[in-house]
């Protein structure tokens, strides 16, 4: 019996998923990474320290289960995507999990000694383990833009060509720099909302204007190179939307400026690159006027735009080959089957509600302002 939700409509609603979890993980472990890209910058004593530690030490653990969702749903929903994607970007993904990894051990080991020297070890440890993650997942993304050098035979095996160096091209780390920045932005508006009012909260500021700026002259060379640098691709022909999963059938070319292609076909798309520019441009108004819920409402409005603009100017892509386009995996040729599909999206309704209630009583339960009062008495802290 047919699952009685449509094959094209269940790609899409999948489609839809993977951008909802990318951009959970980002607005939620998203200021983990951005706080710990601060933490040597905005902290100068080892009080300001675990200030800025503690504000995120209770809750980036929980904000992983993004992370971990958005894994599974490429591995349950795109397995075609997961195979090329984990098996191509191996390296790059070996140096994100080294950097998450000091993480735990960071949190865990930082305050086992008082020596001073052993606790700035483990604080510029935990700024690796946020500034590397951040800039290589903006690599990625702009590796995915430009096309990632693999190929499909016959019998669907993927080949990947490229090396870990050929990651880092001009335009990739353009696309790593505005992650960075846009990441920086949303650590810098979580900490405006999570320490005290003092020299660390001043400090945090002065980084979240800079990086708002970044984010906004970035977001526009971005688009810039994408108009003037020729970077695309599009489908020819008619697109079968209901059809098999076998990316081989579908006549895929590079086209240049084509990611500019459905803005004019679906106007209403252009609203993923106003909130890109609209987000970075209300932190900063927050920022400087004091208003932190503005600032930290901006920079997440800002995440979710920049996001955005990528699924939708990509769409119906989500991993073009630069080598062989043909080979290039799309939303209607790289799924899994319709049966899985509704399964995995019932599975969804039942699990994700859950997930979203949690994190919202936790982010209930913990709010407030981390204070150096708290730091010192506080047998819990870190």
């Amino acid at each position: 019996m047919a699952p009685p939700i449509d094959y094209e409509i269940l790609r899409m609603i999948w489609w839809a998923l993977l951008g909802v979890l990318l951009i959970g993980f980002t607005l939620t472990d998203g200021f983990d990474l951005g706080t710990a890209t601060l933490l040597p910058f905005v902290a100068k004593d080892d009080v300001e320290r675990r200030m800025v530690i503690n504000s995120i030490g209770a809750t980036w653990e929980g904000n992983q289960v993004w992370f971990i969702l958005g894994g599974g749903a490429i591995f349950a929903a795109w397995p075609f995507v997961y195979a090329v994607s984990f098996s191509g970007f191996y390296l790059a993904m070996f140096l994100v999990l080294s950097a998450l990894i000091l993480r735990p051990v960071g949190f865990k080991y930082r305050s086992k000694k008082p020596d001073a020297a052993w606790r700035s070890r483990w604080d510029w440890a935990l700024f690796v383990g946020g500034f590397v993650p951040a800039l290589v997942f903006g690599v990625a993304v702009g590796n995915v833009l430009t096309g990632v050098p693999f190929r499909l035979d016959s019998d669907l095996r993927s080949f990947y060509d490229g090396t870990l160096l050929g990651l880092f091209h001009p335009f990739s780390l353009l696309a790593g720099l505005l992650s960075v920045a846009m990441i920086v932005l949303h650590g810098a508006s979580w900490l405006s909302i999570k320490i005290e009012r003092g020299p660390v909260h001043d400090r945090a500021a002065r980084f979240g204007t800079i990086a708002a700026i970044a984010s906004i002259l970035l977001f526009a060379a971005g688009g810039l190179f994408i108009w003037k640098g020729g970077i695309g691709f599009r489908i020819e022909g008619l697109v079968d939307s209901f059809g098999p999963s076998n990316p081989r059938l579908t006549q895929t070319v590079a086209a240049p400026g084509a990611w500019l292609d459905n803005y004019g076909r679906y106007p209403w798309m252009i609203l993923g690159p106003i909130l890109g520019f609209l987000g970075p441009v209300l932190a900063l108004m927050g920022i400087r006027s004091g208003k932190e819920v503005l600032a930290f409402g901006g920079s997440s409005l800002g995440a979710v735009g920049i996001i955005s603009t990528v699924g939708l100017s990509m769409f119906p892509f989500i991993l073009p080959s630069s080598i062989d386009p043909i080979s290039s995996l799309t939303v209607w040729n790289s799924s899994s089957s319709h049966v899985t599909l509704f399964i995995m999206l019932l599975c969804t309704v039942i699990f994700l509600p859950f997930v979203l209630l949690y994190t919202a009583w936790v982010y209930k339960v913990l709010f407030g302002r981390i204070t150096t009062k708290e730091v010192k008495t506080n047998p819990d802290f870190y």
